[in-house]
């Protein structure tokens, strides 16, 4: 898990990498000429926390510090994420020269589980009015059943971890502790309200937040106090990267779904059809995306070994004789292994039935219907070389007395031909065997008696 971890971040750092190279340009101008007036920097985080935003949220730092910036907002709303992600988030913050603000905004919003280590670690911690925080209690990554003594071990790391920012921070180590060991939630009435607090501050949108910002002293994790200036401030909102934007969409879900029935639908029709190219290239790639969003997302891979054995059973109904018994497992098998597929008992972490429905059927008739072809096209008498010319009508040209040899045209081509009765040149004969260039041939009979008659039996004699 880490070895892949570490391979999507260089590759989240490698893309990200392509399109920083204006804004640091402009940060550059910013330097050369300074303005009076503050400068905030703002980034935002609306999702799972994985490698793709601790890339984002790492360069949304660097390019403050490169320009001086007064401070940093991050609009923060996730459901939680990786505990690797967000410790290297953390360590950013608080390494960053420019101040850090985290908003968990706009009202409605929530930073739970990873999101709320991320809160108590920044210089500032933010609410907006009905949001919440907490429920860091952690979980496996892959949606396995953790036994009790890893369980412990886990929640004792990530609670002294959570512990020593809150201590180092000036924040309520008591109640930090409870969001992680007993998965506590807080409104940002309680976490403003509580001796001492969680948050800094409640504000109803960004510049209410910069307004009750203004002049206020904020403890950096070093231990020394900075005055903060944001009134009148100049905003330079950092967006994420197309790349950036693609790789955070995949490590959804539903699009994580959609791209394991996709991928392995492709595979499977290259396998069955090899040479097409195209849905083995397609599959592959649906793959490798599908397994890079479930380093993420906690996937249980008895739900993906249902998917893979369902769409198994589907093509094993087309060559067995089962009266439709694999067919209806094999459905069966996708629709119970794409619900068990996201363990998780967050909503948003969750596949739904709207979407698991119509795509089990959809991939079931599509396998279906792909397979019944290519199981109809191998039936389907060659036309070519010497199987497709066995069957070919043609015309006698020379008279063939048993045993021996005439000629014979048939297809545009002239054929040297034998046969094992009399043949009388301008007869419609048939092609019974081919050996190399010599074809075997009998009169071509009218009626099923004689359609279905044997080579070597004798023709009709003419009188």
């Amino acid at each position: 898990m880490r070895a892949a971890y570490a391979v999507a971040l260089l590759v989240a750092y490698l893309l990200a990498g392509h399109s920083a190279g204006p804004i640091a340009g402009h940060a550059a101008t910013a330097i050369a000429q300074p303005s009076a007036a503050p400068i905030v920097y703002t980034a935002e985080v609306d999702g799972i926390i994985h490698p793709v935003a601790n890339a984002y949220v790492r360069r949304a730092l660097q390019d403050a510090d490169a320009a001086n910036a007064d401070l940093l907002v991050i609009f923060l709303r996730t459901p939680g994420g990786l505990v690797d992600a967000t410790r290297d988030i953390n360590t950013a913050i608080i390494q960053a020269r420019t101040p850090v603000a985290v908003f968990v905004a706009p009202p409605g919003s929530r930073a739970a589980s990873a999101g709320f280590l991320i809160t108590i670690a920044a210089d500032v911690a933010a609410m907006a009015p009905g949001t919440h925080i907490g429920a860091a209690h952690p979980v496996a990554g892959d949606g396995q059943k953790i036994d009790e003594t890893m369980d412990k071990k886990m929640t004792s790391d990530v609670a002294g971890y959570a512990r020593t920012i809150a201590s180092q921070r000036k924040r309520n180590v008591a109640l930090v502790e409870q969001a992680v060991t007993e998965s506590r939630t807080f409104t940002e009435q309680e976490a403003a309200t509580a001796t001492p607090p969680l948050i800094d501050v409640i504000a109803s949108d960004l510049p209410d937040l910069l307004k009750k910002l203004d002049g206020r002293a904020v403890l950096r994790f070093d231990g020394r106090s900075q005055t903060l200036r944001t009134a009148g401030a100049t905003l330079r909102p950092i967006e994420m990267t197309w790349a950036q934007r693609i790789l955070s969409a995949i490590a959804h879900p539903q699009i994580a779904y959609i791209l394991l029935m996709l991928g392995t639908l492709g595979l499977t029709v290259e396998f069955w059809s090899p040479g097409a190219i195209f849905p083995g290239v397609a599959g592959g790639i649906c793959l490798l995306l599908a397994f890079f969003a479930f380093q993420v997302l906690p996937v249980s891979y008895a739900g993906v070994m249902l998917i893979v054995f369902g769409l198994v059973l589907l093509v094993l109904e087309v060559k067995v004789t089962s009266f439709g018994l694999l067919g209806i497992g094999g459905v069966l098998s996708l629709f119970f292994g794409s619900i068990l597929l996201m363990d998780s008992p967050l909503p948003e972490l969750q596949v739904g039935l709207r979407l698991i429905v119509p795509v089990t059927l959809a991939i079931s008739a599509v396998l279906l219907f792909l397979v019944q072809l290519a199981v109809r096209a191998q039936r389907i008498p060659s036309i070519t070389g010497e199987a497709g010319m066995v069957g070919a009508v043609g015309r006698l040209l020379t008279t063939i007395e048993p045993g021996g040899t005439g000629r014979v045209t048939t297809r545009g081509e002239i054929w040297t031909a034998t046969a094992n009765e009399p043949i009388y040149a301008g007869d419609t004969v048939r092609v019974t065997a081919v050996n190399g260039l010599l074809l075997t041939i009998r009169p071509e009979r009218s009626g099923a008696a004689g359609a279905d008659a044997g080579p070597d039996e004798a023709a009709v004699s003419r009188k």
